[in-house]
């Protein structure tokens, strides 16, 4: 193998700050241990937690970057195919096309990776590209384990889901109706219809409606974008109902700790990158098998090559994007 096979392109985050502190650089090709696959990545997300670690804030997402500095690759969920194993490895084999997340260890941002073949990693969907199964892996993780574990979904409640227009609203909607929901979306207007022929029965433009405040109740209202509160959207629960948020703020946790023991209505929070990497790899094989089955359709808004990083960052950031903001290499 010559120099220039053994290195490859990598994003590296060396301190916080503005997406100018995103570097693109030269690295030493990652080599797979005896438990490993070497991944060569062809598909990644960019996400508002890429956004999150990047800036440092909120300051609890240095825990898993460095307090003061970091010095990572960001990125986590990925799609691509594997490259090597290593000699224990059992249940993937070179050429496999898989698609997964890599956790906390990041590293999707760079052209391989290496990770166990324990790691939360699947065979992707025969009927999707790389840019549509990591799609669906970055929605799917997320929005599969509030609505079904949290939530217990139910055939014919009634449920809402505020941010329906994003990466992991598109999937919450899909995944809704598929268990029987009947489904209201939030969004703003330019998106409605696309929320619509996602399986929204009903649609709200938040620039002209509030929906907290519409006199409809529901079962579950799961809040993807975490633009509303529990006490806000109490009065539109119905007697059991239960509200969902993605972002951990101090007072979601106090509220999931207080109606876990006190009144009917529950607050929820669940950290779904941190689940264990066997849960996410059932949940990954649920995922392709729907999505091979036509029930659920990846929403794509943008495409970046991988040196265009900055750039899929500020987009992401500005808060407008139309499903996911996919890099490619």
């Amino acid at each position: 193998m010559s120099d220039l096979e053994k290195r490859m392109k990598a994003v590296v985050c060396t301190k916080y700050g503005p997406s100018e502190v995103l570097q693109l650089t030269e690295v030493e090709k990652p080599v797979p241990r005896e438990n490993e696959v070497l991944i060569k990545v062809h598909a990644a997300t960019v996400t508002p937690a890429d956004i999150a670690f990047r800036k440092g804030d909120p300051f609890i997402s240095r825990l898993f970057t460095g307090l003061l500095k970091p010095k990572f690759t960001p990125g986590d969920e990925l799609a691509g195919e594997i490259e090597a194993v290593g000699k224990s490895v059992k249940g993937f084999k070179k050429g496999d096309k898989v698609f997964g997340s890599s956790g906390t260890t990041f590293g999707a941002h760079a052209e391989y990776i290496c990770l166990p073949e324990d790691a939360a990693l699947g065979i992707m969907p025969d009927s999707a590209d790389y840019a549509e199964a990591v799609a669906v892996c970055y929605g799917g993780l997320t929005a599969l384990p509030f609505l079904r574990d949290k939530a217990s979904i139910k055939r014919g409640q009634k449920v809402l889901i505020n941010g329906a227009s994003g990466a992991i609203g598109t999937l919450a909607v899909q995944l809704a109706r598929y268990y029987g929901a009947e489904v209201t979306g939030v969004c703003s207007t330019a998106n409605l219809e696309l929320v619509r022929s996602l399986g929204a029965e009903r649609v709200i433009d938040y620039t002209k409606e509030d929906f907290a405040k519409a006199g409809q109740t529901y079962d579950i209202i799961f809040d993807v974008v975490a633009k509303s509160s529990f006490p806000r959207c109490k009065s539109a629960l119905r007697p059991d109902g239960i509200y969902l948020i993605t972002f951990p703020s101090p007072g979601i946790m106090v509220q999931s700790i207080w109606t876990s023991k006190f009144g009917r209505k529950k607050a929820m929070f669940q950290a779904t990158g941190l689940r264990p990497a066997r849960e996410k790899s059932k949940d990954l094989l649920f995922l392709k098998e729907i999505t091979e089955a036509g029930k659920l359709k990846p929403v794509i808004d943008r495409r970046y090559p991988l040196e265009q990083i900055a750039e899929a960052h500020i987009y992401v950031e500005e808060g407008h994007k139309k499903g996911n903001v996919i890099i490619t290499f």
